[in-house]
């Protein structure tokens, strides 16, 4: 099958290829986004390859249509970049990666908690400018905090492992808690888990009632200095909010990996720019906040098996069955 990978990075096409060892379909790649514009690129292509930040919307869609493409499979868990429902009105497929590597995400989650428990940044960049100064690295040990898990699917149970480890407590929130993770944490409700968690991360999908989670009816409910983590869907906070509780110094510590905006932001080198996003740019003023580029998914492993989810998924679609759509 003829697939077009747009928003191609080099991780992405060496491990689809590696993927592709057998041959089976011709594989091209594209660093340009897709997008309504772009589109027509993808014509003649039976399928179009995508990431989280390509903006498959109707119009895209509707010219993916014309062009013969009848697959548009992502890179991704989820699918919240593709218009679902305009999609199927078109006939077109939609395939993504229900699940690659927990344990990747999971580890970065710990390991945004760590770098900031123990100031790590600021440590790092003293050390370059030749500054060994110890005032002002104070930490604190995460075997004295309630550590609070919003969400225990795949990621959020692995998680709840990690966490095991360091002696913290550890409180969970799910609409169904998972029996085995029970033994390791605490259920609460929301509004429970809110008020007794020093330490907040968030492992959800996007949905309705999952956007804006943290907004400024919920903040109130933590604790001051509260230490929120992101590393699942942007919008699970709404970012004004958090850059009142972090100016009021009611949220005491922020790590995200992802942000609400991040489409047309993330994945390019923007160094030479200037930051049009005047919220985004508020967030990186702050000295207690540490913002990553949506990099927790990508280890050796996960992208190995999103390669050969998607691989099996342009194979599944051309013998006639049904790839997974998340």
């Amino acid at each position: 099958m003829k697939a077009l990978l747009f928003s191609s990075r080099s991780y992405f096409a060496s491990a689809l290829r590696n993927a592709n060892f057998a041959g089976l379909h011709h594989l091209q790649f594209l660093e340009t986004p897709l997008d309504a514009s772009t589109a027509p690129l993808c014509r003649g292509y039976g399928a179009a390859l995508v990431f989280v930040n390509d903006r498959v919307d109707r119009p895209c869609l509707q010219a993916l249509a014309e062009g013969g493409t009848r697959l548009v499979a992502t890179l991704s868990t989820g699918t919240n970049h593709i218009d679902r429902n305009a999609a199927r009105e078109l006939g077109i497929a939609v395939a993504s990666v229900p699940s690659y590597s927990p344990h990747a995400v999971s580890e970065f989650t710990l390991a945004l908690l760590l770098a900031m428990a123990r100031k790590i940044p600021r440590a790092w960049q003293r050390v370059r400018d030749g500054n060994f100064e110890l005032e002002g690295l104070e930490g604190f040990e995460l075997r004295d905090k309630t550590v609070g898990v919003f969400g225990t699917g795949a990621i959020g149970r692995e998680v709840v492992k990690n966490l095991s480890g360091f002696g913290c407590r550890i409180l969970a929130h799910d609409p169904v808690p998972h029996a085995d993770t029970a033994r390791l944490c605490r259920y609460l409700p929301p509004e429970d888990l809110f008020r007794e968690s020093d330490i907040l991360t968030f492992h959800v999908p996007l949905l309705p009632s999952t956007r804006h989670i943290v907004n400024d009816q919920t903040l109130p409910l933590m604790k001051k200095g509260v230490f929120l983590i992101n590393t699942s869907r942007g919008a699970i906070f709404d970012t004004a909010a958090i850059i009142r509780g972090l100016k009021k110094g009611h949220i005491g510590h922020l790590a995200i990996d992802v942000y609400e905006e991040e489409a047309g932001l993330f994945f390019e080198d923007r160094s030479s720019q200037i930051l049009k996003d005047d919220l985004f740019a508020r967030l990186l003023t702050f000295p207690n906040v540490l913002v990553t580029g949506h990099q927790a998914f990508l280890t050796d492993r996960a992208l190995q098996r999103i390669a050969e989810v998607t691989v099996r998924n342009l194979t599944d679609f051309e013998s006639g069955g049904t790839p997974p759509a998340g």
